[in-house]
């Protein structure tokens, strides 16, 4: 019997995005049993993902974007909120065969290749493993052939021979490959690529960042890149999400968010970001080195232990996203005021507040 896909088994809804998060939340109990303590990883997100579209995630260590990833790759079950699959919710999908077609469409793509990547067998193991898993239409006796071409679809010469190699005896650039897919063996929608080229050499990202850009061009293949490194994320890009302490703080086009950073976290990373042409002399940080704090985390924006531009009611009141200019949205009471539509008032670089 053939497997149905999602949107065939459900019948999707016409217009819906790809993907849509809303409210989406995961917490985590910490400590003992006496010091109960709740981290929140992710805290009341909302985003979408279209059709052939590359959206990166960007944070830094610990601001909850592989937690995002668990949670669209259904490694996680979320805490509050819901993720809906072209229109219609995950938390509806019960059957194990409901499961597995909605992972079929939405694989993951590790940081680490050989988490995907079994070293006691061949490369061919996984990807024929998948064939026969998730695309049973395929006769066994043509899988092979058919991982043959997904392999030297990505870019690997002597795809037979790749196939019948360890994983050990490939680069790392050529693991990640692999990863890649074993994931196109499913044929997929969208792929959550979890820092798929933090690993590798400088030389070798360009090559994986292109293969992204390519899987969104001729296969219509959407892709989560969650990354820390703001750089390759407006390389290949179409729309970007900053993340911090569990809280999306800004969010738009990637080269309209990058050029005019709303939220002063964004402008922290486009700062960190080396440049060449720039002079010797630095000058003082911005940054006041705080960490966030996201275990029992008190009301107010998480950011204010950092930020320069703090006014007393970031720590009163959590921001929201607001959208500042046409699909630029941040979450920032700063930013919102010098929009003109709050009531803190910016003078210079100081930020006090309004009557």
């Amino acid at each position: 019997m053939t497997q149905a896909a999602p949107a065939e088994r459900a019948g999707g809804v016409a217009g819906a995005p790809l993907i849509e998060a809303r409210g989406l939340t995961r917490h985590f109990k910490v400590g003992g049993a006496i010091a109960r303590k709740t981290l929140h990883a992710v805290d009341d997100v909302n985003f979408t993902i279209g059709d052939r579209e590359i959206v990166a995630l960007v944070g830094e260590s610990g601001s909850g974007k592989s937690t995002v990833a668990r949670l669209l790759a259904r490694v996680y079950t979320p805490t509050a909120g819901e993720i809906y699959y072209q229109g219609k919710p995950l938390s509806g999908f019960r059957s194990r065969r409901d499961l597995l077609a909605y992972r079929s469409d939405v694989p993951m793509v590790f940081q680490d290749p050989f988490a995907s990547l079994n070293p006691a067998y061949r490369v061919s193991h996984g990807i024929l493993r998948g064939l026969a898993l998730h695309r049973p239409d395929i006769p066994r006796k043509e899988r092979r052939a058919e991982a043959e071409r997904i392999v030297a679809r990505l870019g690997l010469d002597a795809a037979g021979d790749v196939l019948d190699r360890f994983p050990y005896e490939l680069s790392g650039g050529q693991r990640q490959r692999i990863g890649f897919a074993q994931a196109l063996a499913y044929r997929p929608k969208l792929i959550v690529a979890d820092e798929p080229v933090s690993m590798l050499d400088v030389s070798v990202r360009i090559g994986l960042l292109n293969l992204m850009a390519k899987l969104r061009d001729e296969q219509g293949v959407s892709l989560l890149y969650i990354t820390h490194d703001i750089a390759s994320a407006r390389y290949v890009a179409d729309r970007v999400m900053v993340m911090y302490a569990g809280h999306i703080v800004e969010t738009g086009p990637v080269e309209d968010v990058l050029q005019a950073p709303k939220h002063p976290y964004t402008q922290l990373l486009v700062d960190a970001v080396p440049d060449p042409r720039a002079p010797l002399s630095v000058g003082p940080s911005s940054d006041r080195g705080e960490p966030p704090r996201v275990v029992d985390p008190t009301p107010g924006c998480r950011f204010r232990w950092r930020c320069p531009l703090a006014v007393e009611t970031c720590s009163r009141i959590t921001p929201e996203l607001v959208e500042l200019a046409p699909r630029h949205d941040a979450a920032c009471h700063v930013a919102v005021a010098a929009a003109g539509r709050g009531n803190v008032a910016v003078r210079g670089d100081v930020a006090v507040r309004g009557a």
